[in-house]
């Protein structure tokens, strides 16, 4: 039944597992190294103002994709935020004002940050990002010294980094793009130097390049750490090079309750566009969530979730607002019991993975789908 206190449905995190993560991950990042916790897009659908909680103490830097994420770190924490994302014109003083290391995408948008800088009588930090193989944001190599000849002239802001991003560092069976991005960047941060910024915070490796690439070795002074904080491995193929050494821990359990229990016949149709029709009597649960909330529509007929422990199947199309399960296995099941969409329950378990993998997707948008009006409660 629904515990006393809390919702129907809500996202439960786990606070050791986040702080488990962060260790793990630290181990493998040379000491002296800033860590820069990635907690855009929700802290990837997580709750962003419940992970900034507990990761304030632990962590350098924050990174975001927007002000408005850059809003709700500031509500909690004064740690250094490095927002990545475009901001537009009509945000940019709000952005410097509530203080943030921008990034710069290409050199009109560092004149417009310049000018409202000088309007506001500072002297902003920037990120200059750089788009070596990506094909995404950023100043083209070929552009960067004519680029860089430029900004030195601009009194307002300052340059206190260059950035870039890996494109498939996380498949380990073919380095050479990677490599490819790698000589690219080296190049890029000579360039800096060559230009009198010899000692400029660089950074190219998320959570897939510290394990593939940084390791130990403190290739960058700043490394940026998403998936891996939330217990999700970047690759399959990192998963299995590194999970003997230290094991990643879900960070999210998705738990909601049963709605109603009821026995339909055979031959009876179940949900939108009749996809399922019963063989024999079944007996089904309703579960009160459904595609606005966070489960993909694409998990019709495939998914599951965990009712007494037990993997109970997703019949018919998952709708706006609630899904149904087989239950005809289950004993037992009634009225307002817990159900677990994602994490453990008992000896079952559903992981963001194998949801991602039966629903033709990554972990990452699994996670990150998950409405951010469903309560998040520290566990």
């Amino acid at each position: 039944m629904v515990k006393n206190n809390l919702p129907l449905s809500y996202i439960e995190i786990s606070k050791s597992a986040l702080v488990h993560n962060f260790k793990c991950i630290k181990k493998v990042v040379k000491s002296g190294t800033k860590i820069a916790a990635v907690v855009k897009a929700n802290a990837y659908g997580h709750g962003d103002k419940e992970v900034v909680k507990i990761l304030a103490p632990l962590v350098d830097y924050f990174q975001v994709n927007s002000i408005d994420e850059l809003y709700n770190v500031r509500k909690i924490s004064k740690k250094p935020v490095l927002l990545l994302g475009y901001v537009g014109k009509s945000d940019i003083a709000n952005a410097i004002e509530l203080g943030c290391i921008l990034t710069v995408f290409d050199f009109s948008h560092a004149l417009l940050i310049n000018e409202i800088a000088r309007k506001l009588g500072v002297k902003q930090k920037v990120h200059i990002a750089v788009d070596s193989h990506l094909g995404r944001e950023g100043v083209m190599p070929a552009d960067l010294e004519k680029f860089l000849l430029e900004a030195k002239k601009m009194q307002n802001i300052k340059i206190d980094g260059v950035y870039s991003h890996f494109a498939n560092i996380e498949d380990t069976n073919d380095f050479s793009h990677a490599q490819k991005q790698i000589d690219t960047y080296k190049n890029v941060v000579e360039t800096f130097k060559k230009f009198g910024y010899g000692k400029i915070h660089t950074h190219i490796s998320a959570t897939s390049g510290v394990l593939a690439y940084e390791k130990w070795n403190g290739v960058h002074p700043i490394v940026r750490i998403g998936i891996g904080l939330y217990g999700m491995w970047p690759s399959e193929n990192l998963k299995k090079d590194w999970s003997k050494k230290f094991d990643l821990m879900p960070v999210m359990k998705w738990v909601t309750h049963v709605a109603q229990v009821k026995t339909l016949p055979a031959g009876h149709s179940i949900g939108y566009g009749l996809t399922h029709i019963t063989k024999s009597e079944t007996k089904i649960a309703v579960i009160p969530q459904g595609y606005s909330n966070g489960i993909p529509r694409s998990a019709s007929n495939k998914g599951e979730a965990l009712i007494n422990g037990k993997h109970a199947p997703i019949l018919g199309r998952v709708a706006m607002n609630m899904f149904v399960v087989d239950i005809t296995d289950i004993k037992g099941v009634k009225a307002g019991d817990e159900v677990v969409l994602l994490g453990k329950q008992g000896k079952g378990d559903i992981t963001a993975e194998e949801l991602g993998n039966s629903t033709d997707t990554i972990n990452y948008e699994v996670v990150t789908r998950v409405s951010p009006l469903i309560p998040r409660i520290i566990a």
